[in-house]
């Protein structure tokens, strides 16, 4: 896709292809319905994996844009399995937060056992405070994204108090869609029985949703406070 002619309301920074359907689907999904302009930068391609090639995964993301629906993605092409916080991907980061100019960046929790998930984490804190720099040779004005949420994304066996959960019930079989559309990676050669990856998946949005009382939820955390202009909002 070609950069937004207007400013993103979401930004998803995505380690791999697949991770934000994962992690944010619903919140995309519920995001898009809203109105809000919504986009995905993965920093790598995914590869190599057991039953995936670059051809297919770009195959898989397409067919997942569409039913996200989603305004921008793009991939960085920073390398899989070895993904460094280096001054290289900061800058090419930070190129895309001035290009696209997002009020809210998701970005992946901080505490991860995949050594990717870990260094995306920081590259999004990083890259945010380069945005804002001015005198440099980054493309477009300078900009500071003015919220950074961060997206569950765990494989460790660890339960992080969220800051905030939103309710994605409406959404969570389009998102469970977006899912299946990475054949390659959670379908092809996955054991069929009980409990599959996508049960995986579904379940933990329900235990989500179930902390607020709703069917299906996303969980963020958030470093800075969180302000609302009215209580209405918790209702």
């Amino acid at each position: 896709m070609t950069d937004p002619e207007t400013p993103l309301d979401l930004l998803v920074v995505a380690p791999h292809p697949d991770d934000a359907e994962i992690s944010v689907g619903g919140t995309i999904l519920l995001s898009r319905q809203q109105g809000l302009r919504v986009g995905v930068v993965e920093l790598t391609s995914g590869e190599p994996t057991p039953h995936g090639t670059p051809a297919i995964r770009q195959r898989e993301t397409a067919a997942a844009t569409e039913v996200l629906g989603l305004d921008f993605r793009e991939n960085l092409g920073l390398p899989n399995r070895s993904l460094e916080h280096t001054l290289q991907a900061r800058r090419a980061l930070a190129g895309v937060f001035r290009r696209t100019r997002p009020q809210t960046i998701l970005a992946p929790y901080w505490d991860d056992a995949h050594p990717d998930h870990v260094v995306a984490s920081a590259l999004c804190d990083a890259a945010r405070f380069w945005s804002k720099l001015s005198r440099t040779d980054l493309p477009a004005e300078p900009f500071w994204p003015p919220r950074i949420l961060y997206f569950w994304s765990i494989h460790l066996r660890i339960h992080p108090k969220p800051s905030l959960v939103l309710d994605i019930s409406e959404h969570i079989e389009s998102k469970m869609e977006s899912i299946r559309c990475y054949e390659s990676q959670v379908i092809t050669d996955r054991s069929t029985e009980f409990p599959t990856i996508l049960d995986d998946i579904r379940d933990r949005a329900r235990y989500w949703g179930w902390t607020i009382g709703k069917g299906y939820g996303e969980p963020f955390a958030s470093r800075e406070e969180i302000g609302l202009g009215s209580l209405e909002s918790l209702i």
